[in-house]
């Protein structure tokens, strides 16, 4: 069942963004333009976690979130234009389990809700399908036409960070640090080499990969037709 996201936001146009960026990522998505509204969702239809806009037209998020934690433990990200340490700080303080500034990559709101969920809601690491084959996480194998093999721990991490972000774009600089610590310089070539392994290991004709795609200039990013 697909996790529900109350967006707490007086921006309608912003509102409306981050709510196709939730559903293109497979989220329920409910909306408030106030505290008000916002309390009235919350008691309607609870929600598995509110993003939460500090300046709102009744009050503040600070104020809401209070209220919020005095009957429910809903995971709550800010998502604010206000990006003093003191402001984040204190969201933080108040019991906010994330703090992210505007603007913002999709990507970034994508991996940073993920994160949260994982740790507030965590779930038995089980099997993934993946085309063809079968990811077994706790024993980081990979079973395809009848066949199981081993992924290395370089492999396995490169796929779960580009599963965590499915369908979106990983950068290679980012695939690079996931990888390893320090500079970075020189490490392309290298990421290359795994990426191809890991195509062995996953697509049917890793030549011609349907799942783990090059984007040219960019990164890589598992295709949207990945399916739990």
């Amino acid at each position: 069942m697909a996790y529900r996201i109350l967006i707490v936001d007086d921006e309608i146009a912003l509102q409306r963004m981050v709510g196709e960026i939730l559903a293109q990522a497979g989220y329920e998505t409910d909306s408030a333009l106030s505290c008000a509204q916002a309390l009235d969702r919350l008691g309607a239809a609870p929600p598995d976690a509110v993003l939460l806009d500090v300046t709102l037209p009744d009050g503040d998020g600070f104020s809401l979130l209070e209220k919020l934690r005095e009957s429910r433990d809903v995971p709550v990200l800010f998502l604010s234009a206000r990006d003093e340490d003191a402001d984040r700080l204190r969201g933080l303080g108040l019991g906010a389990d994330d703090y992210i500034t505007k603007p913002f990559l999709p990507q970034e709101l994508l991996l940073r809700l993920r994160a949260v969920l994982r740790r507030v809601y965590p779930q038995e690491e089980g099997t993934v399908r993946l085309g063809g084959a079968e990811i077994l996480w706790g024993k980081s194998l990979v079973r395809r036409n009848g066949e199981t093999v081993s992924l290395t721990a370089k492999e396995f991490a490169l796929l779960r960070k580009l599963w965590d972000a499915q369908g979106n774009i990983v950068t290679i600089d980012t695939l690079c640090q996931t990888l390893w610590d320090g500079p970075l310089v020189g490490y392309e070539n290298t990421l290359m080499v795994h990426i191809r392994r890991l195509r062995e290991k996953i697509e049917e004709d890793p030549s011609h990969p349907r799942y783990l795609l090059t984007v040219r200039g960019l990164g890589y990013r598992l295709a949207r037709e990945v399916r739990p």
